[in-house]
């Protein structure tokens, strides 16, 4: 096979006061990452309390979350080329400055709406944040310790997730709703000086000056994904007429999408990227595993507080304990990873996460506590076995000009398979549980309904292993082909 990028990595030009060393660098990218899933966990607390204050109902106050992952997810490749274009580290600040603007308009928004419009350049900025720190790896630690590195942002993604809740509950009984996102201005703050100071300037190449952006390809994806984003979250669990059109239009924005791009000399996408059978494995499996894991989050309250009979403080405990296991995982996957090779890595936590998988669709209400737990904990053990090695093997090699339109497309991959995850897989669990109202089930049918679904999750998991051992990645880095490099 020939090497993606064979070239090295352009010499980075920094000042002589700057505090540039890999290990400062590659903590403004782990800051990074924990803002922009801060940003995603930390909200959700407060919904209850905005729509008594705002005075708004469901259907209006879930955009207060809506529109971040909304924002988000739309712009996530988009911005990734973007930084391939204009340079990496210098959109990076743009979009941490942008974030942190936009948590003090959050905190100071005197109506819903603007709350809201505040939301959806908190989402743009953590775009920029989660789509650049993958792609700026590859310049900031030595190759050898890749997986390393990518395990530390899985880290502090999961730490961000797993305490984002009780820190902002914590938050606003002490401080009252505002401080959820004013706590950014001083974090943000942090991040942009360190992130200025740290991250290494590279020269962006006269060729990436001299493209253009697609701005039609840009614009036609956006759409596309939104509607996608809204046919999988709109309805509240019931999938009726509006979900089939936007499902529909989302299809007819992705054909043109991909007519669009097979016409333009600067695509947004190429799409010569998609023959590499390596990448097309990893994103593939990503948004399989994603499915799974948001699963994991929609069905396990139910299952505690119905079938176990548990009180809401010790059903939050209990679902912490996933993003915990993640948290503490992230950092050995990743040695593991470097000293293994990405592959077996990624088999082992498919094999996993299958595993349990399989013990979630047997467990008996019996087992109690213990035996959620062990099923969750091994399930999420296996999505970090997976996860780091994955997002390793996918950025391994890309060459400097396509970096960031990559971490695009992996980000993009995950995020997909949660709103698939949230939408298919809680219709699977609602449909199994035989009953329109969840919250009146029986015990027996929210356990059918559990051992329904991840009876599906395991099919899943199982696809996932047949894509990863029919399309395998590069064992080292550097054995991937070159298509990514040469579209």
């Amino acid at each position: 096979m020939n090497p993606i990028n064979t070239q090295p990595n352009p010499p980075a030009t920094a000042p002589a006061n700057r505090l540039f060393s890999p290990r400062w660098a590659l903590a403004s990218l782990a800051l990074s990452t924990l803002l922009a899933s801060l940003g995603a966990s930390v909200a959700a607390v407060a919904l209850p309390t905005l729509a008594q204050v705002l005075d708004a109902s469901f259907q209006q106050i879930q955009w207060v979350v809506l529109a971040y992952l909304l924002a988000m997810t739309t712009l996530i490749v988009s911005v990734g080329r973007l930084g391939d274009l204009m340079g990496r580290r210098k959109l990076l600040l743009v979009g941490i400055a942008l974030f942190t603007l936009a948590s003090a308009l959050c905190g100071l928004a005197p109506s819903l709406w603007l709350l809201v419009a505040g939301r959806a350049l908190q989402g743009l900025g953590a775009a920029i944040m989660m789509t650049l720190t993958l792609a700026l790896v590859g310049e900031t630690v030595a190759q050898e310790k890749t997986g390393s590195a990518m395990g530390l942002l899985a880290t502090l993604s999961a730490v961000g997730t797993a305490f984002g809740p009780s820190f902002g509950g914590l938050l606003i009984s002490e401080f009252g709703w505002q401080a959820l996102f004013l706590v950014n201005l001083p974090l943000g703050l942090l991040t942009l000086g360190l992130a200025w100071y740290a991250l290494p300037v590279r020269q962006v190449p006269p060729k990436a000056e001299a493209t253009r952006f697609d701005i039609t390809g840009t614009v036609l994806l956006a759409l596309t994904l939104a509607a996608y984003a809204l046919a999988m979250t709109s309805g509240r669990g019931n999938f009726g007429g509006l979900n089939v059109a936007l499902l529909l239009a989302a299809l007819v924005g992705g054909g043109l999408f991909v007519r669009v791009q097979s016409r333009s000399v600067s695509p947004l996408i190429p799409l010569a990227v998609f023959r590499d059978k390596s990448l097309v494995s990893g994103l593939a499996t990503s948004a399989l595993v994603a499915t799974i894991m948001m699963v994991t989050l929609l069905v396990g309250p139910f299952y505690l507080s119905i079938a176990l009979g548990l009180p809401a403080a010790l059903v939050g405990l209990i679902l912490a304990a996933g993003p915990c296991v993640a948290a503490l995982a992230g950092v050995p996957a990743g040695r593991l990873a470097d000293r293994f090779g990405v592959q077996p890595m990624r088999l082992a936590g498919l094999a996993t996460m299958a595993l349990g998988c399989l013990m979630l669709s047997l467990v008996a209400p019996a087992l109690g506590i213990a035996g959620y737990i062990t099923a969750i904990v091994v399930t999420t053990l296996g999505y970090a076995f997976f996860q780091t090695p994955n997002n390793t093997a996918v950025m391994a090699d890309v060459a400097a000009q396509r970096r960031g339109v990559i971490a695009g497309l992996l980000n993009l991959s995950r995020n997909l398979g949660f709103f698939t995850g949230a939408s298919v897989l809680g219709a699977v669990f609602a449909t199994a549980a035989a009953t329109n109202d969840i919250t009146r089930a029986s015990p027996e049918a929210v356990t059918s309904g559990l051992h329904t679904t991840f009876a599906v999750a395991l099919a899943m998991a199982i696809l996932a292993v047949v894509i990863a051992l029919k399309y395998r990645v590069p064992e080292q880095l550097g054995e991937a082909k070159d298509t990514r490099s040469q579209a």
